[in-house]
């Protein structure tokens, strides 16, 4: 390997390390739930290890994986990295992942009638404009493939994700992206129950379609 790759890749690292710590000291993660992945300069992934706390990563023990799921470094990556392998080959613009357990979205995630085409009806502009529609993807449980093969036909046209009973998943061009982007649907979701029945102006189909336009 190069070493512009090799720099390169020592970057990520840190990065997803520092994420993965600032997620888990502002409540975000808890214990081993949750995982991140990456699309590294060499074309292979970077991913959490299977069991990982994200507030314990280390960087030489991440786990490195080819885009067909074969295991080349690290400690062995978490039995998720199935559908974040999905969204990669099915999105070309995906060069992240965040998924998490975080409490309002994870609590989202449980409640029964939700649209399934978009769980969150607009109220404020910033969800339309950093991800768009967040659709639902049925429960399996953690690890069964159908999971892999909902996202990967999902991929193409989303970049936000609420697994149902579970919790998120969201795409980004980089891992501070996906971050920052799964950061403001939670910031949503815990709007949505503070608010809980009062009545909400939602935003009308033109306003949606300003923001989408931008």
């Amino acid at each position: 390997m190069s070493e512009s790759l090799l720099l390169a890749e020592q970057q990520a690292r840190g990065e997803m390390v520092r994420l993965g710590a600032s997620f888990f000291q502002r409540g975000y993660a808890t214990g081993s739930a949750g995982n991140l992945s990456m699309l590294l300069a060499d074309g292979n992934l970077l991913a959490t290890p299977t069991g990982s706390c994200l507030g314990e990563l280390q960087g030489d023990r991440l786990s490195k994986v080819t885009p067909e799921g074969e295991w080349l470094s690290g400690d062995k990556p978490s039995k998720e990295i199935a559908f974040h392998r999905a969204l990669y080959l099915n999105n070309p613009d995906c060069r992240a992942v965040v998924h998490l357990h975080s409490h309002y979205l994870t609590a989202l995630s449980c409640l029964q009638g939700l649209d399934t085409d978009n769980c969150i009806r607009p109220f404020t502009p910033y969800v339309v404009m950093r991800v768009g529609d967040v659709p639902v993807v049925p429960y399996y449980k953690p690890g069964d493939g159908r999971l892999a093969e909902d996202l990967a036909a999902l991929a193409p046209r989303y970049r936000a994700f609420l697994l149902a009973n579970h919790g998120p998943v969201v795409v980004g061009k980089s891992l501070q992206e996906a971050a920052d982007n799964t950061e403001e649907l939670e910031e949503t979701a815990r709007l949505i129950f503070t608010l809980g029945d009062r009545p909400i102006r939602y935003l009308s189909d033109a306003e949606v379609a300003e923001l989408r336009s931008r």
